[in-house]
């Protein structure tokens, strides 16, 4: 049995992961917020478990063990999320944190049942895609809206950021999952990004755009 400590670790060290090959120390303690030297005392148990491959100063990466468990908290962490907003009415910037209550729940049962209940959802209120019951998933090609050229656009499927700040913005914006959107100009000042949607013109900043994904 993993503690809780043992599972944010894990999902954090994923994460980080899909950027990286090796996850250093120092980038593990910055996104989790902690100290560098609580960070190595961790890995070492985690190591010493068979749930990563750490070697000092030369980064780790989760095992087959690891990974299987990190991933598993992912799943059940969207798949609340999903719950909380389709079945319960909650906005899209309030389930977060719920959600990294509710991922710790141990009965896998009731993970299965929760998915089959609300009819196998590919992904969560964010876009984020929803690993099956045998940590399966599809990953789309998506792409920053800052990394588009003019008078192309797509449909927004997924954010970067999924603090509540961001997406509250987004929701007054009305860019939401599914929002058709085309890049009408980009300022050379300070690279905002003037967008076409539904009719009007709306412009947004270029962290906006860096945190904003669509599908082309």
């Amino acid at each position: 049995m993993n503690t809780l400590a043992e599972e944010n670790y894990l999902k954090s060290i994923y994460h980080l992961s899909l950027n990286a090959e090796n996850v250093s120390t120092n980038q593990l303690a910055a996104f989790i917020n902690t100290k560098a030297s609580s960070v190595t005392d961790m890995l070492k148990k985690l190591a010493d478990k068979g749930l990563i491959n750490y070697t000092p100063y030369q980064g780790v990466t989760l095992s087959k063990a690891g990974e299987k468990i990190a991933v598993n908290i992912i799943r059940k962490h969207r798949l609340w999320e999903y719950f909380l907003v389709e079945k319960l009415d909650f906005k899209w910037d309030e389930v977060h944190e719920m959600a990294e209550e509710m991922e710790h729940i141990s009965s896998n049962e009731l993970i299965d049942r929760l998915d089959k209940f609300m009819g196998y959802p590919k992904h969560d209120p964010h876009g984020d895609p929803i690993p099956d019951c045998n940590g399966l998933f599809k990953i789309h090609n998506l792409k920053p809206v800052s990394a588009i050229g003019v008078h192309e656009g797509g449909v927004i499927c997924g954010v970067r950021d999924h603090s509540p700040a961001f997406l509250q913005y987004l929701e007054k914006q009305s860019l939401i999952i599914g929002k058709k959107i085309t890049v009408k100009e980009i300022n050379e000042f300070d690279r905002s990004v003037i967008l076409q949607t539904a009719g009007k013109e709306l412009q947004i900043s270029r962290e906006v755009a860096n945190n904003l994904l669509i599908a082309l």
